[in-house]
C-alpha cells in the first residue's frame, strides 16, 4: 500500500500513485521495519530534481523493482525541502560511504536508522561502470539476510563517524581572516567566465555578497570586480532566463551558457539581493535592470495566493529538460518573421547547430542590443509565443527558510528601486510566516501548501532567515511588531538550540531524535542554519542594543570560523556577517513621517554598506534604537552610529551621502 496519497508535499505527491510500498519518514514505518526485520530504504530527493524524475520513471514507476523493493525493504520517500534535517543526517552518511553525494539519494539503514549503504542515481540496467538497480537491491537483501552482524557493524561505524565530524572548532574571523579569505577567492576565480571553479557552476551568492562589504570596508578593486565580472556573466548567459526574468539552478558549463533549468526560489532571492548591492554600489545598470526583473519574476511566477513563495518552477517539461525556454532559428523566424528572426538568432546566440540538444539553443544576450525598442518588442513577442508551450510544474509549497530569504530581498529592493508593490509583497508573505507558519508558543513550522500548516517544525535555517527578514520588515515599514516577532524566534534559538561547547545545532532539543543531532556549519546553495542565526542575531544586537545577541553572533561565527579560513567558498554567509560586524554594524534610524521620510530612507539603503541596519519610522517608535530620537527642525531626521559612536543628525539626503562615504 502506497501511504503518500494525503502527503502536503509535491514531491510525495509525484510518487503516490507509485506501485512501490512508500511510507512517509516516522514511527510508522520505523516499526514496521522492526517488526517485520526488513531494512529501510531510505530514498531523498525533491520536486524540482531531474534525476530524481528519470529514476522514479525507470525504477519506481516499474512493477517488477516496485514489487521486489515491497518484498524485501520497508521503503520511505522524503522530501528533502520538508526535511533537511533528515537530508542533512544521510547526506553526511552518503558523502562519508561514496566521497560524493546528491539528489536522488538513496540510503539502506538498518529499523533503528543506522546507514550500511548509501548512493545516488542507479539505472534500471547496468551503465557506465555503475550497476543498475535491481542489482543493487539484490545484493543488499542478500547481505541483511546472510551477513547481519557485518551490516549492522557497517552501520554503527558510519554513525560514529558522521557524528564525530560535525560543527567546527572555534576560530576567530578578523580582519585579517577576512583578508585571507578574499585572497584565497581571488585564487579560486575564474577570471576568464567569472565564478569561482570549473563546471557545474553555481551561482555563488553568499560569497558575491561577502565580496561586496570587503569591497565596501576596505576599498578593494579586486573585490567589486571579481563581483562585476561574475553578475555580468550570469545575467548574460543561459543561466539567466532573457525573456521572463529569474536564474536556474546551476550552469552545466563554465561558461554559464547551458543551465540546469529548475528555478530555485533561494536563489532567486539571494541573488536579488546581490544585483541590487551591485547596482547600489557602482550604479552598473545591467545590475539594476536584472534585481528587477528577478523581483518581478518572483512576484509574477512564485507567488501564491496565499501571499507566500512556492519553492521552485519544475527543470522538465513534455519529458525533456529545458524544452520551455530553449529555442532554434527556425522557430524564431516562425515567430518573428525573416528579418527579426535572423537579428533575434544572432543577438541571443542561437545557432543552427545548437547549443544545448536536439539542435536547439538557450537565450544569451552577450552584448547589448544596438537597437533596444526592436529587441524589447521582439522579446515581448516571444515571450507570448513561449507561453503557449507546456510550462514547467511548480513546487508550490512554502518552506519558512526560503520565503525568509524573499522577504528580506523584495523588503528592501522595494525601498532602493522605489516599487512599493516589491515592500508589499514582502509584508504579506511575512504576515503568512507569521501566522499560518507559526505555533502558539512562538515556534516556526517549516513548510505549508495551499494554506494547510504541514507537521514539519521548523530548523535553524528557519529561524534564522525569517528572523532576518522580520528584521528587514521592520526596517521599511516602522512597525515594532517585526521586532518582538524576530526576538521571540531567536530567543527560541537560544533556548532550543544552542549547544554548550559553541554555537548551534541544526535541530531543536525536543525535535525527533535521528542517529545524530546535525551540525553543519557549511553554506550549500543556501544559508546554513549557523549562519543565517549570526546574521539574523547581528542585526538584532545592533536594533536593541543587548550584548546576548551580540554574543550569540560571535559564538556562530566562532563555530564557522574553522570552515571559513581552509574553505572559504562554503562559508560565504559567515564571512559576510564577519564584514557586517567589521563594520560596525553601521546602524541608521530614519526618523519621521511614512509620508515625507522616502527620500532619506533611499539615500541611507544607498549609501549604507551590506549589514547595514536601517530602519524607517515614526518618531517616537518604540524601539532601543529610536529611543531620545526625534524629528529636527520639523523634518525627517537621519541618525548614525557605529561601534558605539554616533555622528550629528541630518536631515538632508545629501548630509547622510556625505556621512556615509565617511566625510
Amino acid at each position: 500500500m502506497n501511504r503518500l496519497g494525503s502527503a502536503t508535499s509535491p514531491y510525495l505527491l509525484q510518487h503516490a500513485d507509485n506501485p512501490v510500498d512508500w511510507y512517509e519518514w516516522g514511527a510508522e514505518a520505523l516499526a514496521a521495519a522492526a517488526d517485520q526485520d526488513k531494512p529501510v530504504l531510505l530514498s531523498v530527493g525533491y520536486a524540482a530534481c531531474h534525476w530524481c524524475h528519470v529514476m522514479a520513471h525507470e525504477s519506481f514507476e516499474d512493477p517488477g523493482t516496485a514489487a521486489y523493493m515491497s518484498e524485501h525493504f520497508i521503503n520511505i520517500k522524503v522530501d528533502r525541502e520538508e526535511r533537511p534535517d533528515i537530508d542533512a543526517v544521510y547526506m553526511s552518511a552518503t558523502q562519508a560511504m561514496t566521497g560524493q553525494g546528491g539528489w536522488p539519494m538513496t540510503c539502506i539503514l538498518t529499523p533503528t536508522g543506522e546507514p550500511f549503504f548509501a548512493g545516488t542515481y542507479f539505472p534500471p540496467e547496468p551503465r557506465q561502470g555503475m550497476p543498475s538497480f535491481s542489482q543493487v537491491l539484490q545484493s543488499l537483501a542478500d547481505a541483511w539476510a546472510n551477513r547481519r552482524d557485518e551490516v549492522e557493524k557497517v552501520g554503527a561505524e558510519v554513525v560514529l563517524h558522521i557524528a564525530g565530524a560535525g560543527g567546527g572548532h572555534g576560530v576567530a574571523l578578523d580582519k585579517s581572516a577576512l583578508d585571507d579569505a578574499a585572497r584565497t577567492l581571488a585564487g579560486q576565480y575564474d577570471r576568464e567566465s567569472g565564478g569561482f571553479g570549473a563546471s557545474p557552476k553555481f551561482p555563488p551568492s553568499m560569497i558575491l555578497e561577502f565580496l561586496l562589504r570587503h569591497a565596501h570596508r576596505t576599498g578593494s578593486t579586486d573585490a567589486l570586480a571579481m563581483v562585476g565580472h561574475t553578475c555580468d556573466a550570469m545575467a548574460r548567459g543561459g543561466l539567466y532566463d532573457q525573456l521572463g526574468g529569474g536564474f536556474s539552478r546551476y550552469s552545466v558549463d563554465r561558461y554559464w551558457r547551458v543551465p540546469h533549468f529548475e528555478k530555485m526560489l533561494y536563489d532567486n532571492a539571494q541573488l536579488l539581493r546581490v544585483y541590487l548591492h551591485l547596482w547600489r554600489q557602482d550604479g552598473d545598470p545591467l545590475a539594476e535592470r536584472i534585481a528587477r526583473e528577478t523581483a518581478q519574476f518572483m512576484l509574477t511566477e512564485l507567488l501564491t495566493d496565499e501571499g507566500g513563495f512556492a519553492s521552485a518552477l519544475d527543470a522538465d517539461t513534455d519529458g525533456h529538460e529545458g524544452t520551455y525556454y530553449a529555442w532554434n532559428p527556425e522557430q524564431l523566424r516562425d515567430v518573428l518573421g525573416d528579418a527579426d528572426g535572423d537579428w533575434a538568432a544572432e543577438l541571443l546566440a542561437v545557432t543552427a547547430a545548437g547549443t544545448f540538444e536536439r539542435g536547439s539553443s538557450t537565450l544569451q544576450l552577450r552584448t547589448d542590443p544596438d537597437d533596444p525598442e526592436r529587441w524589447d518588442r521582439i522579446r515581448a513577442t516571444l515571450r507570448v509565443e513561449r507561453d503557449k508551450r507546456t510550462y514547467p510544474a511548480r513546487d508550490d509549497k512554502i518552506v519558512a527558510a526560503w520565503n525568509g530569504l524573499a522577504i528580506t530581498a523584495l523588503a528592501e529592493a522595494g525601498v532602493l528601486l522605489d516599487v512599493p508593490g516589491f515592500t508589499a509583497a514582502a509584508v504579506r508573505a511575512a504576515e503568512l510566516l507569521a501566522t499560518l507558519h507559526t505555533t502558539a508558543d512562538g515556534r516556526l513550522i517549516r513548510t505549508s501548501r495551499e494554506g494547510k500548516a504541514s507537521a514539519n517544525v521548523g530548523v535553524l535555517e528557519d529561524y534564522g532567515c525569517v528572523a532576518e527578514a522580520y528584521l528587514a520588515v521592520l526596517g521599511v515599514t516602522g512597525d515594532a511588531v517585526w521586532l518582538d516577532r524576530a526576538r521571540t524566534l531567536l530567543d527560541q534559538v537560544l533556548e532550543h538550540f544552542a549547544d554548550p561547547e559553541g554555537g548551534f545545532f541544526d535541530t531543536s532539543g525536543d525535535a525527533e531524535s535521528l542517529v545524530m543531532r546535525p551540525k553543519d556549519v557549511s553554506d550549500n546553495a543556501s544559508p546554513s542554519g549557523a549562519s543565517a542565526v549570526t546574521a539574523a542575531f547581528v542585526g538584532l544586537a545592533a536594533v536593541t542594543g543587548e550584548s546576548a545577541y551580540l554574543d550569540a553572533a560571535g559564538s556562530g561565527l566562532a563555530s564557522s570560523g574553522e570552515v571559513a579560513r581552509q574553505v572559504p567558498r562554503f562559508a560565504g554567509w559567515s564571512l559576510a556577517s564577519a564584514e557586517a560586524l567589521q563594520a560596525g554594524p553601521l546602524e541608521v534610524a530614519i526618523v519621521g513621517p511614512a509620508d515625507q521620510r522616502g527620500e532619506l530612507h533611499r539615500a541611507a539603503l544607498r549609501g549604507a554598506g551590506g549589514g547595514a541596519v536601517v530602519v524607517a519610522g515614526d518618531e517616537g517608535l518604540g524601539i532601543p534604537l529610536f529611543e531620545l530620537r526625534g524629528l529636527v527642525d520639523g523634518k525627517p531626521t537621519a541618525y548614525v552610529c557605529k561601534g558605539f559612536v554616533c555622528r550629528r543628525p541630518v536631515t538632508s539626503s545629501d548630509e547622510l551621502a556625505q556621512i556615509l562615504a565617511g566625510g
